[in-house]
């Protein structure tokens, strides 16, 4: 599909309250066919979203412990997941470093995570990304782990205004591009 094709796709999905403000932007090299050129995602003119690119106003994390001791990173700790460190460590452990233990693990989890999406993403080409999006439901995009395909669906006008303030926990485990898009969206309710 045609890059001015795939763009009118993908805005003619644009939230309204978004349009205008949201564009697909891609650069092309005339006399270099091999080169596939830069998509990135503009919001009020800004470049906000460049895929790899480390000079954007979103923090794209070097390190596991970078995500570790980001203090904005805000991570729920369920009732159960305190229970299974207490269990593992049959009571060892004092009740106040439980939660510690359980937010510490968690963490670990999520900056795995946060970085092979990271990875992934440098790695993957914009057209292909959004032709899938376009060819999947947005159940799929919302839940996977694509940075790239969170975002588009997060933008997507088919979200609603009731899921959308529903998924406020699940937004504080995606990368701070992901939020920065879901609260974009959410303060144009």
């Amino acid at each position: 599909m045609s890059w001015s094709k795939l763009k009118q796709n993908l805005e003619s999905f644009l939230s309204p309250a978004l349009q205008g403000r949201v564009e697909y932007r891609a650069t092309g090299y005339r006399y270099s066919p091999d080169k596939a050129g830069l998509c990135y995602i503009a919001v009020d003119k800004k470049n906000i979203f460049n895929m790899s690119d480390k000079t954007t106003l979103i923090k794209w994390y070097q390190t596991d412990q970078e995500i570790k001791n980001d203090a904005a990173i805000q991570i729920p700790i369920s009732d159960e997941e305190i229970e299974a460190v207490r269990k593992e460590s049959k009571g060892a452990i004092p009740e106040d470093r439980l939660q510690v233990i359980a937010r510490s693990r968690k963490l670990t989890e999520l900056s795995k995570e946060i970085l092979a999406a990271q990875s992934a993403l440098s790695k993957s080409n914009f057209t292909v990304v959004a032709t899938k999006f376009l060819a999947t439901p947005i159940d799929e995009s919302l839940e996977g782990k694509d940075i790239l395909l969170n975002i588009l669906a997060l933008m997507d006008r088919r979200l609603g205004k009731k899921r959308l303030l529903n998924m406020s926990e699940k937004m504080k485990l995606k990368h701070p591009i992901v939020q920065y898009f879901y609260e974009l969206r959410v303060g144009k309710l």
